[in-house]
């Protein structure tokens, strides 16, 4: 089955959620991060500029993760961000 842009964001937005508030994450959902935001990002139905420019950030977060030694310190690091993310990944899917 294949994920509209609009599930892709609700899943991306789950697993960012669920790491920020368990501070813990595992190397699939690092993975699973990574390939929803390649997948988004060459996705045309995706308007959102703001999106656009944040999703090589997730992006790169994801990739971080999957080589972190510690993930609990490596999403502490990146709360700040994950936290602005989630507050704008919920509206801009159009």
């Amino acid at each position: 089955m294949t994920l509209n842009a609009y599930n892709q964001l609700n899943l991306l937005s789950d697993l960012l959620s669920e790491q920020a508030e368990d501070c813990c994450g595992s190397i699939s959902e690092y993975q699973q991060i990574k390939r929803l935001v390649q997948s988004l990002m060459v996705n045309k139905s995706v308007d959102d500029q703001y999106l656009m420019q944040v999703l090589p950030e997730i992006y790169n977060y994801g990739r971080q993760g999957e080589i972190a030694q510690n993930l609990e310190q490596h999403i502490s690091t990146n709360q700040e961000n994950i936290n602005t993310w989630l507050q704008h990944i919920p509206t801009s899917y159009s």
